[in-house]
């Protein structure tokens, strides 16, 4: 409860932000707007050519886009815009005052920044996936929705968590800038099925740095491709994620030296 009073009060914060600079947000917005236009055009030219990517149809690429939009909105909302903010305070010493708050503070490293206007990005994909599924002729059950939603949940916990690891390696390498520029990059594999990629590729964006696992997979899901032990290793696989990423954070600050080192 007093973890949801928190996250509430720095979202208020954020808002507020936000309404300090409506010019920005309305210009965030528009070139939001042009990128997705953008990915829609390249769509288009592709299946221009062909009828088929990987098997998938450009209804099905449509809602694999919403997908990828949704989870990567999630990031760039929620945990990107906290990296900076983090490797500085490892560097100033700043991270003291956050260790001292009676509150986890991998929680409030996660959330204390917020891009609220991307909830924008939200809307859209949600619209995308929905347009998609149309446009392919698949049937959706409420069992393969409620299915997506949460392998869309757990796929986006495997990304969080590799962040996690990877901003906490600076407690080790204090000027390890940039550190999460390959997993960033890595995302953009997501807006494509992993049948387009070769064996060893697929290998890689879905158990060593499961990309698919947050794009791919939650889509199969709700197109009725997955069963219930793939479902469930899945899960699985989000939870061990998470578990892993907590140790890799609470050894990275026994070695925190803080600000009077």
């Amino acid at each position: 409860m007093y973890a949801l009073k928190l996250l509430s009060a720095f979202f208020k914060v954020n808002v507020q932000m936000a309404l300090a600079y409506r010019a920005d947000t309305v210009v965030n917005i528009l070139l939001n707007l042009m990128w997705l236009g953008w990915e829609l055009l390249s769509l288009s030219i592709i299946f221009n050519n062909t009828e088929t990517l990987g098997g998938w149809g450009i209804g099905e690429l449509i809602a694999l886009l919403g997908v990828f939009r949704l989870v990567n909105t999630l990031m760039i909302a929620l945990v990107w815009p906290n990296t900076e903010k983090f490797n500085q305070s490892i560097r100033d010493g700043s991270m003291d005052y956050t260790i001292l708050q009676p509150v986890n503070s991998m929680f409030l490293v996660t959330f204390s920044r917020i891009t609220v206007w991307r909830i924008w990005d939200l809307v859209l994909a949600v619209i995308l996936i929905v347009v998609g599924i149309n446009m392919s002729g698949d049937v959706t059950s409420p069992l393969q929705i409620l299915t997506f939603v949460l392998l869309a949940i757990t796929g986006t916990i495997v990304i969080y968590s590799l962040w996690i690891v990877l901003i906490a390696l600076t407690f080790w390498f204090t000027k390890f800038d940039n550190n999460v520029t390959i997993l960033q990059a890595l995302m953009d594999a997501g807006r494509y099925p992993v049948t387009v990629y070769p064996v060893w590729l697929r290998v890689i964006v879905t158990f060593i740095i499961p990309i698919a696992v947050a794009t791919t997979i939650p889509l199969q899901a709700l197109r009725g491709e997955l069963i219930t032990g793939q479902v469930l290793m899945y899960i699985a696989i989000s939870i061990a994620s998470f578990w892993v990423a907590s140790i890799v954070w609470k050894a990275g600050l026994k070695r925190y030296s803080g600000a009077s080192s």
